[in-house]
């Protein structure tokens, strides 16, 4: 019952005009026209950091790129963001006097590139060190024959690929043979 009383009694006063009826609602607010034109969306780089242009309408509009001030000359804006390993999200907001703020966002992602090491004639161990140094991954597969299990010495890389000095993305695996005896 009170909830019915609720909604009449709101009612009523805006029929009378306690409610502000008579005032005109607010205009939307004409938002900021933002747009970025460099790097692409999606797109794969090297670099640690990447330079992040494009225009924004009105011209005095400020903007922030990763919540950091934009430089803002004549309707263009400029910044550089600092990349993570793998992928990164990057936002873009605009705002302006009088004007809704205006927000987008993109993608790119990092790969780092490392030479694969020379893993051949080194112990597993010191393999797995080198590898761990350079964030790559190991597989072993186990080689040396029958009698190999008989040999005195520990586990040794025999063949490797990717060979060494070869460019591979940070976090690949490398496949070893390894044996007693190789």
């Amino acid at each position: 019952m009170r909830l019915g009383t609720l909604i009449v009694a709101g009612s009523a006063a805006a029929l009378i005009g306690g409610c502000g009826a008579a005032d005109p609602p607010p205009k939307p607010q004409k938002p900021v026209q933002l747009s970025v034109s460099a790097p692409a969306d999606t797109a794969v780089v090297q670099s640690s950091t990447a330079q992040v242009s494009g225009t924004v309408s009105p011209p005095g509009a400020s903007v922030r790129v990763q919540g950091h001030a934009a430089r803002v000359s004549g309707g263009t804006f400029t910044s550089t963001v600092t990349l993570a390993q793998g992928p990164n999200v990057i936002d873009v907001a605009a705002t302006a006097s009088g004007r809704a703020a205006a927000m987008t966002a993109f993608r790119l992602t990092r790969v780092e590139r490392v030479a694969v090491p020379q893993f051949v004639g080194l112990s597993l161990d010191d393999a797995r060190t080198q590898a761990g140094q350079r964030e790559l991954q190991l597989t072993t597969e186990r080689g040396g024959g029958f009698l190999d299990p008989l040999v005195p010495r520990g586990l040794h890389v025999c063949d490797q690929s990717p060979s060494a000095g070869k460019q591979v993305r940070r976090g690949s695996t490398v496949k070893l043979l390894v044996a007693r005896s190789c």
